[in-house]
């Protein structure tokens, strides 16, 4: 099974008709929610769900009010959806009378389940083919994120969303794919009335001030202003909460130009033809001047440094604002 927002618009619909009972299951919460979110939307529109949705978590209701909400004739809609999140235990405890409820389902109700897990062996999953849709979530990867952006931003919001605005999003916000959705929510309505969201939109909306807080972190580094380099990260991570899923890809943005800016100014390039391939817009004089003085040997030991961090960071094994005080302060030192 794959994730309803990686279905075609065509499969979308043909997945919503005539099914009672959907299992939205996922390890990751915010990939779940975001899956139960577009599936009510697919059901009810907003207007039928003052009465016509009951939403609920698991560990709140019983069996019996389960039941009852989904055999309730529905009002001012066709049909009644009861959602029961997290939904893992209700399910293990009350296994033998969703059996029943499996077998003969409410015409007029649909019930989502959103779980952890679902084991396909059971007589409960199934039965559940027989009348219903289990929606399997998974986290994409790293390089299929920026398509799936893509998909979202045609599929929610009718824009387009350029490559490069897509992989630059996930560059900057992570790659939790709740968030992106999130800020491709934003990006849409930032964008207003253009039909596409662009690299310039992120920039602004997005990237700005996390591109500009971390372009002067590192250029209080190779001052070799420790002060100055801590405090603006602190400042950094002060002034934006999610700077803690965000800060290896701003600073990895900054290092990945010079990078590229140095690639080019070995090849001959003028500042000017590099400037405008590697779109750099402002501090020119500090860019360049940070590109002069560093190797390539160099940029390219703190990406690697940068991703050691990243890994570090998702497998818990240490906190993003201490492993960038760390880097700070051996660059700072000169032992990075």
């Amino acid at each position: 099974m794959v994730s309803l927002w990686q279905k075609s618009g065509a499969e979308k619909e043909d997945i919503l008709v005539e099914n009672s009972i959907y299992v939205i299951a996922g390890k990751d919460e915010s990939l779940v929610n975001a899956e139960r979110r577009e599936l009510v939307e697919g059901l009810l529109d907003p207007s039928q769900r003052v009465t016509g949705l009951f939403d609920a978590d698991a560990a709140s209701v019983s069996a019996s009010e389960v039941l009852d909400e989904l055999r309730t004739v529905p009002f001012l809609t066709d049909k009644r959806v009861v959602v029961i999140k997290g939904a893992d235990d209700f399910v293990s405890e009350n296994r033998q009378i969703l059996e029943k409820y499996f077998d003969n389902p409410s015409p007029t109700g649909v019930l989502i389940l959103t779980v952890k897990s679902w084991s396909g062996q059971t007589k409960l999953a199934k039965r559940l083919s027989a009348v219903g849709k289990l929606i399997s979530v998974t986290q994409p990867k790293p390089s299929q994120l920026p398509h799936r952006l893509i998909q979202y931003a045609n599929d929610a919001h009718s824009k387009k969303l350029s490559n490069d605005a897509a992989a630059l999003l996930v560059e900057l916000a992570g790659d939790d794919l709740g968030r992106l959705y999130s800020e491709v929510d934003k990006l849409a309505t930032f964008a207003d009335k253009e039909k596409a969201i662009t690299v310039n939109h992120v920039e602004l909306l997005i990237g700005h001030n996390r591109l500009f807080n971390a372009f002067a972190v590192i250029d209080a580094i190779m001052a070799g202003d420790v002060v100055r380099a801590v405090e603006r990260l602190r400042i950094m991570f002060a002034e934006d909460k999610s700077s803690e899923y965000t800060v290896v890809g701003a600073f990895a943005f900054h290092f990945r130009r010079m990078f590229n800016a140095k690639v080019l100014l070995e090849k001959g390039l003028r500042y000017d033809e590099i400037a405008k391939k590697v779109q750099i817009w402002s501090n020119k004089d500090s860019f360049f001047a940070h590109v002069r003085n560093l190797s390539l040997k160099q940029i390219g030991r703190y990406l690697q440094k940068l991703g050691e961090i990243d890994h570090a960071i998702k497998t818990g094994r240490t906190k993003a604002q201490v492993a960038m005080e760390q880097l700070v302060l051996g660059l700072v030192a000169g032992s990075g």
